[in-house]
């Protein structure tokens, strides 16, 4: 069977299909085309600085890895800034394990220092533990995002990093924004800011993937060769975020492109939204909305400890 050709080197047969572009993509084509996106959109939104450290929170998974790769391959050819991986061992038995065997994989394969820490090191219990007291209209994963941004930023603080890199997708991006909007919590909009915002306390965080569809990180990993985890989280029951990815998927297969829509919609409204002011917890001094923070909240119902 012959394939279609690729409409940007019309030479080579195409492997993929842009709906939302109507490009047909060769392997080496498309691969191009996620490198130079990234570094458009680390332009664009002024994500690094010449010589900057960057810590990139690396889970094992496909997106994660794809912006270690993609960020690896950028800075040896531009910026030269310092990568260093940390990965966050949230404590789930028969999933983590595996995750941490092929970061340790990746790191070595492209030469780059690892750190790697984990929630019973730092809050003293694990996720398993906490997923055992949780109740149900609560949630684990409402502990494990407080627990995981907090670890995260431990971590790149620890290491001296300016910036802290995540494997945000567009798809991520487009879900967060729909969210927000419907809990009428606009005020979290600026959370979805692709090149972060200087904030005492937290080392700027940056989405270099924002603009690449979540299809497409997983294509990148396919056929640049590299091994990611395929496990899906077992604690990965969000209902309102899985409703979200359902209504976004489905209506990009039948309108390409909303997403990028959506995301871009959201970036127009950030203007006229108030960002939060943040103040230092009373209880354990980091930034925090309110008088205390999440965590110590968490430390509060006793749970954890920090």
């Amino acid at each position: 069977m012959n394939l279609p050709t690729c409409t940007k080197c019309k030479s080579q047969p195409s492997v993929f299909f842009r709906g939302y572009s109507g490009e047909r993509l060769c392997k080496d084509c498309f691969i191009k085309s996620i490198i130079e996106r990234v570094q458009r959109s680390i332009n664009i939104y002024e994500m690094l600085e010449h010589s900057s450290k960057i810590a990139i929170g690396v889970s094992g998974g496909k997106d994660s890895l794809t912006l270690l790769h993609v960020l690896k391959i950028i800075e040896d050819n531009t910026h030269g800034s310092e990568i260093v991986a940390i990965t966050i061992d949230e404590g789930i038995k028969g999933y983590r394990e595996e995750a941490l065997k092929i970061v340790k994989k990746n790191t070595r394969l492209l030469d780059l220092e690892w750190v790697h820490i984990s929630f019973k090191k730092l809050f003293g219990i694990s996720m398993d533990e906490i997923a055992a007291k949780t109740t149900r209209s609560l949630g684990s994963c409402s502990y494990c995002g407080v627990l995981r941004r907090r670890a995260l930023n431990t971590a790149a603080k620890s290491i001296g990093a300016d910036r802290l890199a995540t494997g945000h997708t567009l798809d991520d991006m487009a879900q967060s924004a729909i969210l927000n909007l419907i809990r009428g919590d606009l005020s979290k909009m600026h959370s979805l800011l692709p090149g972060g915002i200087n904030q005492d306390g937290f080392v700027r965080r940056i989405k270099p993937l924002c603009e690449v569809p979540e299809r497409e990180t997983a294509l990148f990993a396919y056929l640049s060769g590299f091994e990611f985890q395929s496990m899906s989280c077992p604690y990965a029951e969000e209902a309102i975020r899985n409703d979200a990815r359902a209504w976004l998927n489905d209506m990009e297969e039948k309108r390409p492109g909303i997403m990028f829509t959506t995301f871009r919609t959201a970036l127009k409204m950030m203007p006229q939204l108030k960002s939060t002011n943040l103040k230092a917890c009373e209880f354990c001094g980091e930034p925090t909305a309110g008088s205390s923070c999440r965590v110590c909240q968490m430390v509060m119902d006793g749970n954890i400890r920090v």
